[in-house]
C-alpha cells in the first residue's frame, strides 16, 4: 500500500478470521480473475488467502506494512499454513517493483486516507489483461463506532467506489453482497450501536445470515448489501 499506517487499529481480523462462510462466498465471487502473479494487499494475518488461492496462481506476495502482522505471516509461511509459493513483504505498494496479474484489497482501502493515490499505484502495478479487485465496506450512511474503532475513513457505494479508478481500466463486475446483513448493520447503527461485535454476533451472522443472504442477493440481482464489490481488467 503506498499510504497508510505503519501499525494497524483494532482487532476485526482475528474477529472476522473464523466467518468461513462469508470469506468462501466473497471466494466464489473473485476466484475466477485470480491467477498467475499474485498481490494481496494489506494480508493481514493471512486468513484469506488459502481461500482465496487457485490452481492458476503462479506466485502470491501478501503486501502487510504492519510489522507485527508481517511476522505472523513469515511465522505461518514457515510452519507450511500458507502456500508454498508465497512471499511476504513488509511494507507499501509503492516501494515495490514487480508487476502482477492480479491485484487483491480485501477489506483494506477504506483504512487508506489516499485511496485513489493507492489505487492508481495499483493500475500501474497491473500487467495489461490484468484484474485488480476490491471488497470494501458498502454505504456511508452506514458508519458506525465500529468503523471509528477499526480506522476506517470512509465506506463506499458502487459509484464512490468507480471513482477510485482511471482509464487506464475497464470494469468488470461490481456488486453489493450481504443484503440481510445490511439490514443487521442499520439496526445496529440506530439501535444496537456497539462498538465491536461479540464472537457469538459473528458466529450468528456467519452461520444464519451469510446463507441467506447469498439467496437474496440473487434475487436481488447484487443491488443490495453491505458490502461492495469491484473487479477492474487492465487495458
Amino acid at each position: 500500500m503506498s499510504r497508510a499506517p505503519s501499525e494497524y487499529i483494532g482487532n476485526e481480523l482475528e474477529l472476522f478470521a473464523a466467518a468461513k462462510n462469508w470469506k468462501q462466498y466473497v471466494a466464489s465471487i473473485i476466484k475466477p480473475f485470480i491467477k498467475g502473479d499474485v498481490l494481496e494487499a494489506g494480508a493481514g494475518i493471512g486468513s484469506n488467502t488459502s481461500l482465496f488461492f487457485t490452481n492458476n496462481v503462479k506466485t502470491w506476495v501478501l503486501l502487510e506494512p504492519d510489522k507485527k502482522f508481517a511476522n505472523i505471516l513469515k511465522t505461518k509461511l514457515a510452519e507450511n499454513k500458507l502456500p508454498n509459493n508465497c512471499a511476504i513483504f513488509n511494507g507499501y505498494s509503492n516501494q515495490l517493483k514487480k508487476k502482477f496479474d492480479c491485484i487483491i484489497y480485501i477489506d483494506v482501502i477504506e483504512h487508506i486516507e489516499n485511496d485513489i493515490g493507492e489505487i492508481t499505484t495499483a493500475i500501474e502495478l497491473l500487467n495489461p489483461g490484468g484484474h485488480l479487485i476490491v471488497l470494501s465496506p458498502a454505504h456511508f450512511f452506514l458508519m458506525s463506532k465500529f468503523d471509528e474503532a477499526i480506522g476506517h475513513y470512509r465506506r463506499y457505494s458502487k459509484t464512490t467506489l468507480l471513482k477510485l479508478a482511471n482509464e487506464k481500466v475497464r470494469i468488470k463486475k461490481i456488486v453489493y453482497t450481504d443484503s440481510i446483513g445490511l439490514i443487521a448493520s442499520l439496526a445496529n447503527k440506530f439501535l444496537l450501536k456497539q462498538q465491536y461485535p461479540t464472537k457469538k454476533q459473528i458466529h450468528f451472522w456467519d452461520s444464519y445470515v451469510i446463507p441467506a443472504s447469498k439467496i437474496l442477493d440473487r434475487i436481488l440481482f447484487y443491488n443490495a448489501g453491505k458490502t461492495v464489490i469491484a473487479v477492474w481488467e487492465k487495458i
